[in-house]
């Protein structure tokens, strides 16, 4: 039997039409210098067409990728079947601005193998989708949705924000609701978080938004988990629900700490001991990939037995179902007790994390003070 190891691949597209009011991702409104990224991008990606590892999931995320016309899409994915050896049954997602999306796209999408849509609703208010800097309505998510399903997409997660400046328990309540009724297989359900540099980080700091309460934002997530847990939804990580079967596969990789490479401007990879990080400035990176003069990575750690302990846990622990004990001991060759029983044992008693015969994971407690308990086990 083959002992190579299957692999997941992550393709950025660093471009978007706008900036949200929110992001600080790494994207730019540079749409003048696509072609040039493409080229650079594809360059980076045959590097690697005599890799021998399977490839189990792909995920080509932004920025935007449907930003790209349809002849650029199919090249990208074209691109990546003639250079990787893909599973017949990987997972295929592509990230997808409901503005961008047009029938050709989706039809490009559908026919060279992408099998699950990521739309990026944000949220089911048009006052709300302003105030976030969104440049799509509710009318334009729900053709997006409703054309995916019509041309054959069966796996569509939609991402959901809570917390938004004007937004009430009530509001919130009543966009998941809407939400639900469509039927998603898959629910991404995030905390608005106030980045640095955005622009609605200063215009919180000015004074000029107020966000809702912690008590209410909790009040919030706990609602999404359990309204979305009665239709049928497994909450099966932190911020994400899923219909049985629809986990993200590709999401997963990056919580049980498996391998993957990451392509394009400030993609992150790790393969074995070595984690490292592409340069983030679409400019640099394609400097990068074509002067041999210049650092080719922004970053490159090597990890230690400790550190991917560590990583091990407080990643795994995002997981509703915990950290499996004999996966630990299988892939360190330690018991889990034998190296985090003090802090195994101090959030038990402090009520944040639960213990049984396999595994340890968050409490319901827990999953309010997520932060504190992956800090403990952070060297």
């Amino acid at each position: 039997m083959s002992d190579i190891k299957d692999l997941s691949i992550y393709i950025h597209i660093p471009f978007c039409l706008k900036k949200c009011f929110y992001c600080d991702f790494n994207s730019y409104p540079y749409l003048d210098m696509v072609d040039d990224y493409l080229d650079a991008l594809f360059f980076e990606i045959r590097r690697y067409k005599d890799l021998k590892r399977p490839i189990k999931t792909l995920y080509i995320g932004g920025g935007t990728p449907t930003v790209l016309n349809e002849k650029r899409l199919y090249q990208l994915i074209d691109t990546l079947y003639k250079n990787f050896k893909i599973i017949k049954d990987a997972e295929f997602t592509v990230e997808a601005n409901p503005e961008t999306m047009t029938k050709e796209k989706i039809k490009v999408l559908k026919r060279t193998g992408v099998n699950r849509l990521s739309l990026g609703l944000q949220t089911y208010d048009d006052e709300l989708l302003k105030v976030l800097g969104r440049i799509h309505n509710v009318k334009k998510f729900e053709q997006a949705f409703f054309e995916a399903k019509e041309l054959g997409f069966e796996n569509i997660n939609v991402d959901l924000i809570f917390g938004i400046p004007g937004q009430t328990k009530e509001k919130f309540e009543n966009e998941l609701k809407k939400l639900i009724k469509l039927e998603p297989t898959h629910i991404s359900c995030y905390s608005l978080s106030l980045e640095e540099g955005t622009v609605l980080y200063e215009e919180k700091k000015r004074g000029a938004i107020k966000l809702p309460d912690e008590d209410e934002e909790r009040c919030m997530y706990h609602t999404a988990k359990k309204l979305l847990e009665k239709e049928g939804y497994v909450h099966y990580e932190i911020s994400n629900f899923a219909k049985p079967g629809k986990e993200c596969r590709h999401n997963i990789t990056y919580w049980k700490c498996e391998e993957y490479l990451g392509f394009g401007a400030g993609a992150h990879s790790f393969i074995g001991n070595l984690r490292f990080s592409n340069k983030r400035g679409i400019r640099e990176y394609i400097e990068s990939l074509y002067n041999r003069d210049s650092i080719r990575y922004d970053e490159i750690h090597i990890l230690n037995i400790e550190e991917k302990m560590s990583e091990f846990m407080f990643m795994g622990l995002r997981m509703l179902k915990g950290v499996s004990k004999d996966e630990f001991k299988s892939r360190f060759n330690r018991d889990i007790k034998e190296i985090f029983s003090i802090q195994i044992e101090q959030l038990k008693e402090q009520g944040l994390i639960f213990e049984d015969d396999q595994s340890i994971g968050l409490t319901t407690k827990g999953l309010d003070f997520a932060n504190l308990v992956f800090m403990e086990f952070i060297k």
